[in-house]
């Protein structure tokens, strides 16, 4: 958790760095709940890391801010237990988005494989597998808490419990659980595996 804590705090100050070179055109809307901050969180077309970095630190925001009201939840309530459930659905969904955006941040970094004309930029080949290591170990830690809240979301009392307007997420939790076809942790075992091949020989360059 400490590692994912340090890179989000080198993301920020880039980020910070960024907003303060290019200052935003502000509003009267005040952020400070789960569901505004997760609306600041969006797809870029092309995910240059200072975008990937900029939905790091909104998906965190949400991550750390209170719930609205029930009344303004992004799907209908009518009791305590489908609201709780809502909560257990959309941490869920916000740990998995910053897991996905971590591990794009990580393909930016990584090198699949060392090319002997490479050996001239060992160093910076080397310190590049560095960071892309801190990215998907931020992501497995994400992808950790992930499983953890899907597997609130599908407890028995939650099973027969559909909640409107966010199928999506509850889908994500029905893949995760059951299915096991939504496995992020298998990936990252296996970028992971790569990269420490690919580091290996890189070392062994002369």
């Amino acid at each position: 958790m400490n590692r994912k804590k340090s890179f989000f705090l080198s993301c920020a100050l880039l980020l910070g760095a960024g907003l303060l070179a290019n200052p935003p055109v502000l509003n009267s809307w005040y952020v400070m709940y789960k569901e505004q901050f997760y609306k600041l969180f969006h797809v870029h077309y092309s995910q240059y890391p200072d975008d990937t970095m900029e939905n790091i630190y909104w998906l965190e925001r949400a991550l750390k801010a209170p719930f609205t009201n029930a009344l303004y939840a992004f799907s209908p309530v009518e009791t305590l237990e489908q609201y709780e459930k809502y909560k257990y659905l959309f941490t869920m969904h916000i740990n998995l988005k910053l897991t996905e955006q971590h591990l794009y941040l990580a393909n930016k970094w990584n090198k699949r494989r060392a090319y002997f004309y490479n050996a001239p930029w060992k160093e910076e080949n080397l310190k590049s597998l560095d960071i892309a290591e801190t990215c998907f170990n931020a992501a497995l830690a994400y992808w950790k808490d992930a499983e953890e809240w899907a597997q609130k979301a599908r407890e028995k009392r939650f099973r027969f419990m559909k909640l409107e307007r966010v199928e999506f997420w509850e889908d994500e939790a029905f893949r995760i659980v059951e299915e096991k076809t939504l496995d992020y942790g298998a990936t990252i075992d296996r970028e992971m595996t790569n990269l420490r091949k690919v580091r290996e020989e890189f070392l062994a360059m002369e």
